[in-house]
């Protein structure tokens, strides 16, 4: 049975926006193999947990990706939302929307439910705090997944989503990321001639993602505050990381892909809050600046911020030994030579996720993208750890941490406020 949720009134996380920005791009030519999921069908079922703007999204790049693919189930810890998406994506997908009443579930509960129907593939996109349990439940199932980043806030979780994605490569099960560059042609040539030697050693990255604020849903008088918390999920540091994890890692993640999927050793910061210091900003900070450090003494420095009124730049520049190069504008510059700039096929990366893991489902060859996205959520973690501590933190130490950000308990009740973190006061356990 569905757990009780408060029923309001639905808040789109820019649902319309980022859906009809995601389904711009090309398609891909694929020769599709015999299926391997469900047998005497060639339909794959699809179930989205977590139905705020991305998950929608996420589920409207899975019905473009390929017509074979049926939507069949919804979960969303509130039943406003999954009605709300529901309504949406019927007008969106047509034929592709198979769901019914009794393949719709709400509650903290509604991923077991829906991971126990018969959908092939789960699409993961709830609030990151949930992900290692509901990973670790769709595998534990059998199910293929798409599993939105990151994939922890917490020492524990990223334990728990490493033995997890361990069991997924023993069962031949496919895992595929939402750090959604890994996905996008021009990102994958331009790191490939960097890694190829097109500029020498890499000897410092730049990492920023410099933004604006994003939404906020505002306090209604008839919600608890562990309510409040979740439909205001951004702001609390056991749901979404904090911004340098549930943002920045697009950016750590390049980081990591140009160091060979290496963890990096240490990290040292700072940051906090400068303008969102009021109440509804929960306790997360506005801003961070990490320097991470490599066993070959190659250093990535950090910067993501999030404020109104600001300069914005979100890019990467990588400098080498013998040039530089920016990875979003797709350039390489040797030193003394022509610059390089991609200008191939540029299909939508978010599409091009689900193209790839449906055409593994179906050829048997298996991807599993499990162990760069626990890497770029620990080094996300470590980082924000490193700022909310003002200490040195190691990958070691973070990965083994017994930090534990969860509640007591998941109930509509009056949780804890967590307080602020105080760099030189606040301890990492």
């Amino acid at each position: 049975m569905n757990q009780p949720t408060p029923n309001q009134p639905a808040n789109r996380r820019r649902f319309l926006k980022d859906s009809s920005a995601a389904v711009v791009g090309g398609t891909l030519a694929t020769a599709w193999a015999t299926p391997a999921h469900a047998a005497g069908s060639d339909i794959l079922k699809v179930g989205l947990i977590g139905c705020g703007g991305r998950g929608s999204g996420a589920a409207v790049n899975a019905m473009r990706a390929e017509p074979n693919v049926q939507l069949t189930a919804m979960a969303d810890a509130f039943v406003d939302r999954v009605e709300h998406s529901s309504k949406v994506l019927q007008r969106q997908l047509g034929k592709q929307f198979a769901v019914t009443p009794e393949t719709t579930f709400h509650g903290f509960d509604a991923y077991k439910q829906l991971i126990a129907t018969d959908v092939d593939v789960v699409l993961l996109c709830t609030p990151p705090h949930f992900r290692p349990m509901q990973l670790k439940a769709a595998i534990e199932a059998g199910k293929h997944v798409f599993c939105e980043k990151p994939v922890a806030v917490d020492g524990p979780g990223l334990r728990s989503v490493a033995e997890t994605v361990k069991k997924a490569k023993e069962k031949n099960l496919n895992l595929v990321s939402g750090l959604c560059w890994r996905y996008d042609y021009g990102v994958r040539e331009t790191m490939k001639r960097i890694q190829d030697g097109a500029i020498g050693d890499i000897m410092a990255v730049q990492e920023n993602y410099l933004t604006g604020t994003l939404w906020h849903r505002g306090r209604k008088p008839n919600w608890s505050e562990m309510e409040y918390q979740m439909r205001n999920w951004l702001y609390f540091t056991w749901l979404s990381g904090d911004h340098i994890v549930e943002q920045h890692i697009h950016s750590l993640d390049k980081a990591l892909w140009l160091m060979g999927d290496k963890r990096p050793l240490k990290a040292t910061g700072m940051g906090g809050r400068q303008m969102r210091t009021d109440d509804q900003w929960g306790h997360v900070f506005d801003h961070f600046a990490v320097c991470y450090e490599w066993e070959n003494g190659a250093k990535t420095f950090s910067y993501t911020r999030q404020m109104s009124g600001c300069k914005n730049n979100v890019e990467d520049y990588v400098l080498g030994t013998k040039g530089r190069a920016m990875i979003l504008r797709n350039t390489v510059q040797p030193n003394g030579s022509e610059a390089w700039k991609y200008r191939g096929a540029k299909p939508s990366m978010y599409d091009v996720e689900h193209k790839e893991l449906f055409a593994a489902i179906r050829s048997g060859n298996t991807i599993n993208n499990g162990e760069y996205m626990t890497d770029s959520t620990l080094m996300a973690i470590m980082g924000r750890e490193a700022c909310y501590t003002g200490q040195e933190i190691t990958s070691e130490q973070m990965f083994n941490s017994k930090q534990h950000l969860a509640p007591a308990k998941y109930e509509w009740t009056n949780v804890e406020v967590p307080a602020v973190a105080q760099p030189g006061q606040t301890k990492l356990s």
